[in-house]
Formats: C-alpha cells, sequence, structure tokens
C-alpha cells in the first residue's frame, strides 16, 4: 500500500518500516511532527489484520501525538510505532532488543515508551539498545496510573460541565478495556462511589475488576450503547462512528482509548445529540506529562509529574466552556489550541533560522 494515499497520512515527516527476520520483528515508527522537539510516543504490539490497518493505526496514533503533547504543554513532537504480533505469544526479549536497535537507527528523532502489549521489562530489553526510551522501572515506571488519573480527573470535569456537580458517587460508567489504564481507572471510578459496567476481549481481566469492585461485565461489542452516565473508551480507536454513536445512551463520552473519532466530523455528531465529548488526547495525557518529567533535566520526581497531571482537569473545563461559548465542538476547540501553540513555535523556529 502506498503510505501518501492513505486516508490517515497527514504531512508526516517520516514513516520508517522495519524488520529483523531472526527475532519476527516488524514494526512501523511514524514521526508526523517534530516542531516542539523530538517525536514522543509509545510502542504497541497488536495482531493488526493486515499490514494496511497497522500504517493507518500508526499513521493516527502519531498525528494524536502532536497534538497531546501540544496540548499538554511539553517540548515533544509527535510519534508513534507499532509492532505486528500478539504481544501475549510473539513477543519475546530479542525481539525489544531488536525493536531497541531499530530505534537507535532513527538517532534521537523518536524517543519511545510504552502503550498498549509493552511494559516497563520490555522497555529494559529496548534500553540495552538505545537511550531513547522513556518510562524505565526504574525512573518513573509504568505511565498507566498517570494516564488513568488524568481520565479520572477529566471524568470529574465533565461531570462539573454537564451537571453543576463532579460528584460519582451514585454514577455509573461504563469502562470499555481492561488492561493497565483501564483497570486503574476502574478502581478510582470505585473508590469514589461510581457504579461499574466493564468490558474487555479477556476474561481474565473483567474477572479481576469485577471481584474488586463489583462491577457488572457485559459483552465488549455492546458496551457503548449501556444505559449510563459516562461511557469511558479505553481499548482500542474509532469506537464512536456511524454505527455506535446513535445507540450511545451517555451523556458524556470520556476515556483512555487513543482515537476514540473514527473520522472528524463524528465530533459533530455527537455534539448533536447531547453528548459531552471529551478530546481523547487531552485527558489521556498523563502517561506523557509523566515520562516527559524523567525526561527533563532535574530527573524524575513523583510529586512534580502528579502535581502536573493535575492540571489536565483544568484544561478539559476550559474545553468545555469554550466549546459552549463558541458552539464549536469539543474537539475543534482542542484542535484548534494545540495548532496554534505549533504554529507559534514553528514561526519561532524560522524566525531564529532566518537570523
Amino acid at each position: 500500500m502506498s503510505v501518501f494515499s492513505c486516508a490517515a497520512f497527514d504531512g508526516h515527516e517520516q514513516v520508517v518500516f522495519g524488520h529483523d527476520p531472526e527475532t519476527g520483528l516488524k514494526a512501523i515508527v511514524a514521526l508526523h511532527s517534530t516542531v516542539l522537539g523530538p517525536g514522543v510516543g509509545g510502542c504497541r504490539m497488536w495482531a493488526y489484520p493486515d499490514e494496511a490497518a497497522a500504517v493507518t493505526d500508526v499513521l493516527r496514533l502519531a498525528r494524536g501525538m502532536t497534538y497531546k503533547n501540544a496540548m499538554a504543554g511539553l517540548d515533544f513532537g509527535g510519534a508513534k510505532a507499532v509492532i505486528l504480533g500478539d504481544a501475549r505469544r510473539d513477543k519475546t526479549p530479542a525481539m525489544m532488543r531488536a525493536f531497541g536497535r531499530f530505534v537507535e537507527s532513527l538517532a534521537g528523532r523518536y524517543i519511545t515508551a510504552e502503550d498498549v502489549g509493552i511494559g516497563t521489562d520490555d522497555m529494559a530489553h529496548v534500553r540495552r539498545e538505545t537511550g531513547h526510551v522513556l518510562g524505565l522501572a526504574e525512573t518513573s515506571g509504568d505511565p498507566s496510573p498517570f494516564t488513568a488519573l488524568g481520565v479520572f480527573l477529566g471524568i470529574r470535569a465533565a461531570l462539573a460541565h454537564a451537571r453543576g456537580s463532579d460528584e460519582l458517587t451514585g454514577v455509573t460508567v461504563a469502562v470499555q478495556g481492561l488492561g493497565h489504564v483501564g483497570a486503574d481507572l476502574a478502581r478510582r471510578l470505585h473508590e469514589a462511589g461510581a457504579r461499574l459496567v466493564v468490558a474487555d476481549i479477556h476474561r481474565d481481566a473483567t474477572d479481576r475488576v469485577a471481584a474488586a469492585t463489583g462491577a457488572r461485565v457485559v459483552d465488549p461489542a455492546v458496551i457503548h450503547a449501556e444505559p449510563v452516565d459516562v461511557y469511558a473508551p479505553c481499548a482500542l480507536g474509532a469506537v464512536l462512528n456511524d454505527r455506535t454513536i446513535p445507540e450511545i445512551k451517555a451523556g458524556i463520552v470520556a476515556g483512555a482509548a487513543n482515537n476514540q473519532l473514527a473520522e472528524p466530523r463524528h465530533a459533530r455528531m455527537l455534539a448533536d445529540r447531547g453528548v459531552l465529548y471529551a478530546p481523547d488526547y487531552v485527558i489521556n495525557a498523563g502517561g506523557v506529562i509523566n515520562i516527559a518529567v524523567e525526561h527533563g533535566p532535574a530527573g524524575y520526581d513523583v510529586a512534580r509529574a502528579t502535581a502536573l497531571v493535575q492540571g489536565i482537569g483544568d484544561t478539559m473545563s476550559r474545553i468545555f466552556a469554550e466549546a459552549a461559548r463558541t458552539g464549536r465542538t469539543t474537539a475543534e476547540v482542542a484542535d484548534a489550541m494545540a495548532e496554534a501553540r505549533i504554529r507559534a513555535a514553528a514561526a519561532k523556529k524560522k524566525a531564529a533560522d532566518a537570523a
């Protein structure tokens, strides 16, 4: 397939394919923008149905990281990596070291970290081959709890905007996807008094969360249509589409998944139905904020990371208020804010180059 003709291609600076026959590594790194700094984004391992699906995903994810890092106020550009394969079956330490060599070949333009199917143990293997890696166990560790914290705060901000109170007691939340982030979000919501409906493709994940929280377990294919107050997509993207949106009964959609909108127009479709949508790359930025602290000159400090993630709720509140004031969708407001920062940085860089 042609990368340039792919619908998800959005002026990406570089798309690189990596293959290691000995370990079976098949990986793609997409660098969307390095205007704000080196491209930073996690590495996802997933059993894609074909190469075209992997290319589409990595292009969409990399673009999302550009906007996420811009909105989080970080001096990072946007990039992402995907490894084609089943993380539970195919992943090996040797494969992760091969991926590390692939990252090293990009000479610092891309800095990797954990994502779906990849954990801190995997990053330790990657680190043996490259220094361009964040989220190490001995530094900032697993970023998932910080992602979950940001989503939790974003849900409270959405409730405050929609209902006038961020109280979670008695609120029913449907959490779709119970990986590291989804499970931790479910824990936080349960401890705050929310009632939970959960779904995951893995039975062991739903069993653990249901036992800990008393959640009701439903089929992942129908959880979006549950009669709940908040729908929190925390698995893969494109779950907000022509088929699912008419079936959504929740008044708020706020979750950790990347690229929840199948197409940009679906933000308007949600708004027209009276559903308050929390732009995913804003609400789920806690993880990258955490690893940004690790990357900073002062080194990692958990208190500083937590304080920065706390700002996600305030950012969401500003987006909701601006969308209500202007009649734009929340996605349009967030995009405009991110693009303004990127344009300003590009202009400053151009002026410096011309001096």
